[in-house]
């Protein structure tokens, strides 16, 4: 952090020399991948990109630059500058000659703070910033980038010591600084107790507010660490209250609770929010449900749905859909039946998905009535199912002695070219041969044929038994004539 200290070097908008020149380390690689294949890239930008990618940065590019006569406006500079995070060396050189015909916008020195501190080059960062401050625009934002760019690379503790510098360059250290700043640290994984020790340090100088917790917070979520969560959570309670307006905080501390099998902690936690009026967000539920329908705990998950339904949260559709899928595993179709009926009237539409959980469901389950009206009602909706299904429920049905059915549902998918067919013909075909309906059978055969529809040698063998069963004579020439079809197809 020693180049923090020093009095900068020249001036990056006019570059005048001010006492010696900046130490920058050049990139290993002089490429602008993005500007060479992005249609998008305006012609002036590209001109000033093959320049800085074809001519040595200490080699006369200021002079090339200068050649193209052209002036370069500050959206033209700011697009050159974001394609240039390559070539360091080059895009500072850039900088500085723009900077020379007419001021840069605020954007631009920005991006050069970001450049420079993305590639680890601090001294000529803090330049930067130094000559924003003498240009009067300096922001916040520019710490921001340099917290950001500090801890990207795991200097956490240069990070704190710009954050400490601050008021020197007039930009008041307060406590969307701080959050700035938690916020960096907790991007990078594991890392959130160094998060912890500068909020312990700086938290009596400048009182967090419900977001200093809630990042935290959301890096606890991140480590899985439910006691330190515990912790920051108390702590908010203690010094910013019960607010319906915390709910990215209450996301995190419930969904920490939740993923580290505390559950009745987060339900007693849901509980006494409720008696605060206040809420965690939908984000907070949809995590939850998701991890406790994986591990099948059912109980949890509808104690869990009621509190949701409760809080006056509208599920949405994948929600929906998990929970029925959770009911159908547990074999609950009145209770799946229930959700469907339910989240049309909260404004939620069941898609082709809702439906075959509960249909595949049903077939599972045997359920051969209330499958062959679930059908119906499936197709009247326009979510029709799919080729798995129909084979299941094809073979269901048989077994349920409802071969009308069977045949309505493939009669469906032929019409309606529900692909691939095999699976279901086949499945028809042993159905009718279980059933001993050869005649319907054999012409059923020799349109899946005609129809190029392929028949299984498994089913085959099937038939043959079927028909050597049968006995009579022209009934053996009808599987000879079959088998000899299904041998040219």
């Amino acid at each position: 952090m020693e180049a923090i200290a020093r009095k900068p070097s020249y001036s990056l908008s006019t570059g005048v020399p001010l006492e010696h020149p900046p130490k920058i380390i050049p990139s290993s690689s002089h490429q602008f991948p993005t500007y060479v294949q992005n249609p998008d890239v305006s012609p002036v930008a590209r001109i000033f990109c093959e320049i800085l990618t074809k001519t040595p940065a200490q080699g006369g590019l200021e002079a090339a630059l200068s050649s193209t006569r052209i002036k370069p406006a500050p959206e033209i500079v700011e697009e050159v500058l974001k394609l240039s995070y390559g070539s360091p060396l080059a895009a500072v050189v850039f900088f500085r000659w723009a900077g020379m015909i007419q001021k840069h916008s605020s954007s631009c020195w920005l991006l050069m703070v970001d450049l420079l501190g993305k590639n680890g080059l601090f001294e000529p960062m803090w330049d930067v910033i130094r000559s924003m401050k003498q240009e009067g625009v300096l922001s916040m934002a520019a710490f921001v980038l340099a917290f950001r760019c500090y801890c990207s690379l795991g200097k956490f503790n240069e990070a704190v010591m710009a954050f400490d510098l601050m008021d020197r360059y007039g930009i008041q250290a307060d406590v969307v600084a701080v959050n700035s700043l938690l916020s960096a640290i907790c991007r990078e994984d594991n890392e959130t107790l160094k998060a912890l020790e500068f909020f312990e340090r700086i938290k009596t100088r400048i009182p967090p507010d419900a977001d200093s917790f809630a990042i935290l917070l959301e890096g606890w979520e991140k480590e899985g660490n439910v006691a330190n969560a515990k912790k920051t959570f108390g702590e908010m309670v203690v010094r910013v209250g019960w607010s319906p307006q915390n709910v990215a905080a209450y996301d995190a501390f419930l969904t920490t609770l939740v993923r580290g099998s505390q559950v009745e902690e987060a339900i007693k936690f849901l509980k006494i929010m409720k008696g605060k009026n206040c809420s965690p967000g939908l984000k907070f539920f949809s995590i939850a449900l998701d991890t406790l329908i994986e591990r099948n705990d059912s109980a949890h998950v509808v104690v869990l749905w009621d509190i949701m339904s409760s809080s006056r949260l509208l599920p949405n559709l994948r929600m929906y859909n998990s929970m029925i899928a959770l009911l159908c595993d547990n074999k609950d179709i009145d209770g799946a039946l229930g959700f469907l009926d339910k989240m049309v009237f909260y404004g939620v539409f069941p898609d082709s998905l809702t439906y075959n959980t509960i249909f595949r469901c049903m077939i599972k389950n045997k359920k051969v009535r209330e499958a062959g009206s679930f059908f119906f009602e499936m197709i009247k909706n326009e979510c029709p199912p799919t080729h798995s299904n129909c084979a299941a429920a094809i073979k269901m049905f048989f077994e349920g002695y409802d071969p009308q059915m069977a045949g309505e549902i493939w009669t469906y998918m032929f019409r309606n070219h529900v692909l691939p067919l095999e699976e279901s013909a086949n499945a028809f075909l042993i159905g009718l041969c279980d059933m001993g309906r050869l005649t319907e059978l054999r012409r059923l055969a020799e349109k899946m044929l005609d129809r190029n529809i392929g028949i299984y040698e498994s089913t085959m063998a099937k038939l043959k038994h079927a028909f050597d069963k049968d006995g009579r004579s022209n009934t053996r020439d009808t599987y000879d004539s079959l088998i000899r079809k299904w041998k040219a197809s």
